[in-house]
């Protein structure tokens, strides 16, 4: 069956006769009748009666039609959002951590990018976060829930963190299946006095009586050092299991965080940032297992 005949069946059933069908198609009546007789002949049923008030539906034909319309509506809905989402233009920055900025967002902006050719995007991933009540950023994803401030905040997501050592590290060391076992290696992690949020002091919570030695304030370069091999770090998951030189190591060891979706009250409403908003609640829905369940 040629798909593309549908249309005019669509276009009988709805007018009743072929002239009137096939201005409506902006065809000639012969063409309209020719589609008709291909797709009768290509589905096996009569799907209109000639009469002298022109074309009435067969029961083969209300049945198909009662299909037809389903698919002209869901075609009919998807046209109009291609065109809201044509009409969003302007810019939207978002703010994001480094890591889940490197990491996961980066990976599918894309996406949301195609999705919206005309809006310029920004994102901002670094050690630290810019201000949605000072209107420096339209969206920010926190990694506490904003306690004060003309803003809104959901949670996004959640996510874990686990150990980590190189593969080739623990093919000269051994395996590590002890948390005390962890006192006589080296420990990266991030630079104490330069944290730039509470969360991120995990390794404060932990039963481990050794500190981290090797440290930096990058979760991009604390990878790039466990990775190379230089000592065992706390990693999101997201990050590590995306990288085949690391290997998970303590199973009993988790830490759970969290990110906060968050956005001045002002522009919340905005086409843009509410389109943000939408694509980022469906992403990490679509991606959770890579966030929290592959750890």
């Amino acid at each position: 069956m040629d798909w593309g005949d549908l249309p005019y069946f669509l276009a009988v059933a709805r007018h009743g006769q072929l002239a009137q069908a096939a201005a409506a198609m902006h065809a000639d009546p012969t063409t309209v009748g020719r589609r008709l007789r291909r797709l009768e002949r290509d589905l096996g049923v009569r799907l209109f009666e000639q009469t002298s008030e022109g074309q009435i539906l067969t029961p083969a034909g209300r049945r198909l039609l009662s299909r037809v319309e389903g698919m002209a509506t869901l075609a009919a809905q998807g046209e109009a959002a291609s065109r809201r989402e044509a009409d969003i233009a302007g810019s939207i920055r978002i703010s994001v951590a480094e890591g889940f900025g490197t990491w996961f967002i980066s990976r599918h902006l894309g996406d949301f990018a195609k999705r919206y050719p005309a809006l310029e995007i920004d994102l901002v991933a670094n050690s630290g976060f810019l201000s949605p009540s000072r209107r420096e950023t339209d969206l920010a994803i926190l990694l506490a829930r904003p306690r004060k401030g003309p803003l809104v905040a959901r949670k996004l997501t959640d996510y874990q963190l686990r150990f980590y050592a190189a593969r080739s590290y623990l093919d000269q060391h051994g395996p590590i299946d002890r948390i005390d076992a962890l006192n006589t290696h080296r420990i990266i992690g991030y630079v104490p006095d330069i944290v730039y949020a509470p969360e991120l002091r995990y390794l404060d919570e932990l039963p481990l009586a050794a500190h981290a030695t090797l440290r930096s304030s990058s979760i991009n370069a604390q990878h790039q050092l466990v990775a190379a091999g230089a000592g065992i770090g706390m990693l999101p998951c997201f990050i590590a299991d995306s990288d085949p030189r690391l290997a998970a190591i303590l199973p009993p060891i988790r830490v759970m965080r969290s990110f906060w979706l968050t956005s001045h009250r002002d522009t919340r409403g905005f086409a843009q940032v509410k389109a943000m908003n939408e694509w980022l609640l469906d992403l990490v829905s679509a991606q959770r297992s890579a966030l929290t369940g592959n750890c």
